[in-house]
């Protein structure tokens, strides 16, 4: 079957070849990955673009344990790396501790978080992992930041509403990631994957939040801000959008003749197929894969699907080798 790339595909690949540093390598085969049609002719390429990035990310983890610990390097755990930004004193620790019940460092006065903390907010059958991290602002941003930030999987972009400075506090967040090339603020194709991201106004239940907040609306109308508070406020909803925002999938695993594991879900990205299922059950399954069985998705329960298959959210897959 011929592979049929797409005009998208060769400009990627084109940036992998311009490409000077491990980072920007890796940035441009996440690319290639994210926009190659997904079909039987193309299975072959994408499982060598999966293996470049493996080994570039895994060859800067060398050189990274080679230059001694790394503090703002944080492992990667759950079903997807939720890190926070924001000025001092706009919340974050009270979030992450409301969110996840970690141990954060709350404090009234600035500055209390000097290195990221982690902490796994529990969605349904899985666990999101949160990162609280030391606050910046334009003239201060602590080294090593920016690393944490790129390897995120999604941005909370937290600012206070209950304080008028909110909007020199988003302002100036935008300033240092827009310039840093962490998030595509303005639509720029040259910011190689960007970071997705999502802004909340934090501490909406407080006293002037209401006024203050109809303030960004009307000089950022094209943005949306999410109203939450550590009290409580919009944390469900939350929870939900940043599910959603992670672009991921629940899959569950199947063993002949037995009942399906609910308890521990695979995660996938959606889009993927069942033969990224089976590549993330077993390294060797993807080889030896002819089919699989789907409940879910499927027209009918237990529905044999070809390798190609994508699956959906909660879909049970039994693997047929």
């Amino acid at each position: 079957m011929p592979a049929n790339l797409t005009p998208q595909y060769y400009e990627a690949e084109e940036k992998y070849r311009r490409a000077s540093s491990p980072e920007e390598r890796i940035n441009a085969l996440q690319e290639m990955l994210k926009v190659i049609p997904k079909h039987k002719g193309t299975e072959k390429l994408q499982g060598d673009i999966k293996k470049r990035i493996a080994r570039f990310k895994e060859e800067g983890k060398k050189k990274k344990t080679a230059k001694g610990f790394d503090p703002f390097g944080v492992e990667k755990q759950g079903a997807g790396q939720v890190v926070l930004a924001g000025y001092p004193n706009t919340g974050k620790s009270s979030l992450v501790g409301a969110l996840s019940r970690a141990k954060v460092k709350i404090a009234e006065y600035p500055f209390s978080t000097a290195l990221p903390v982690t902490g796994m907010m529990p969605y349904k059958d899985t666990f999101i992992q949160l990162v609280d991290t030391p606050p910046l602002s334009v003239d201060n941003i602590p080294s090593g930041l920016i690393g944490t930030f790129k390897e995120a999987d999604l941005l909370l972009i937290l600012t206070d509403v209950s304080t008028p400075d909110c909007l020199e506090q988003l302002e100036g967040v935008f300033q240092v990631l827009d310039e840093r090339e962490v998030v595509d603020l303005e639509g720029e194709e040259e910011v190689l994957a960007p970071i997705p991201f999502m802004i909340l106004a934090n501490k909406a239940d407080q006293p002037g939040s209401d006024e203050n907040l109809e303030v960004l609306e009307e000089l950022w109308p094209d943005l949306e801000f999410i109203k939450v508070s550590c009290h409580g406020m919009g944390l469900e909803d939350l929870k939900d959008r940043i599910y959603t925002a992670l672009n991921i999938i629940r899959v569950y695993g199947k063993a002949m003749g037995r009942e399906a594991d609910m308890d521990r879900p695979f995660i996938l990205k959606k889009g993927n197929t069942v033969l990224d299922f089976a590549e993330l059950v077993h390294k060797d399954f993807p080889e030896k894969l002819k089919s699989a069985l789907v409940w879910g998705s499927s027209k009918f329960d237990g529905q044999p699907v070809a390798r190609d298959y994508v699956l959906e959210d909660g879909d049970i897959v039994e693997l047929q080798l």
